[in-house]
């Protein structure tokens, strides 16, 4: 038998942690390894127990979800942890800050049990879980504020085809959406979206989206 994914789970509303705790420790794959109820708490436990995988919200007392994961997972972070964020869309106006922070998706708060845990494992597993159709509501409401940087990514070493995918990533399409739109196999995006998080240096397709709109190569 493997050893079951460790998840440490952050939120205020004790309902609602106690909840995800029941969910995900019903599952012999899935260890609750400790709760907490504000920010802090989940940096002092994540640096305490080492999870595989932290479940954080992002509006929280003491320090909230977006401080807590860029503690834990942002730039600079010698053993960053991955973090999921669950949160309320339409009342959360922070979850693409949540996502620069380091956060490797997100999910909302009503997303059935399944969803969660295919969430948990998806992002333990080192892929990023950022559904398209969420990725465009997220685009949609936040393109405005992601302004492109200084430096222009006219230098970026990447194929008009690799620049094409990205493109496409980053307008929320799913790698069978890709496929259809070029023309080309869904192993063949694979191959690409590899190619691309390697030669930028991303963790996953999260990384991938706030490239493409911090260096101006979507509107």
């Amino acid at each position: 038998m493997t050893t079951a994914l460790r998840v440490l789970v952050c939120d205020d509303q004790a309902l609602i942690r106690t909840g995800f705790s029941t969910i995900i420790g019903a599952q012999p794959d899935l260890e609750v390894v400790g709760e907490c109820g504000d920010g802090q708490a989940a940096v002092d436990l994540a640096r305490r127990l080492d999870p595989d995988i932290v479940v954080m919200d992002v509006r929280m007392p003491v320090l909230d979800g977006i401080e807590a994961t860029r503690l834990l997972a942002g730039a600079g972070v010698e053993d960053p942890v991955k973090v999921l964020v669950v949160t309320t869309f339409n009342l959360d106006e922070y979850v693409y800050e949540a996502l620069r922070a380091g956060a490797s998706g997100f999910l909302l708060k009503d997303a059935p049990p399944a969803q969660l845990l295919h969430g948990i494992r998806t992002v333990a597993s080192g892929a990023a879980l950022l559904a398209p159709e969420v990725t465009r509501r997220l685009v949609g409401r936040y393109a405005a504020r992601i302004r492109p940087t200084p430096d222009t990514a006219d230098d970026v070493a990447l194929t008009s085809r690799e620049l094409e995918v990205l493109r496409l990533i980053a307008n929320g399409l799913s790698n069978s959406e890709i496929a259809a739109t070029l023309v080309i196999s869904p192993e063949t995006v694979k191959t690409y979206v590899s190619r691309i998080l390697t030669k930028l240096d991303l963790r996953d397709r999260v990384q991938a989206v706030v490239y493409a709109y911090r260096n101006g190569l979507v509107t």
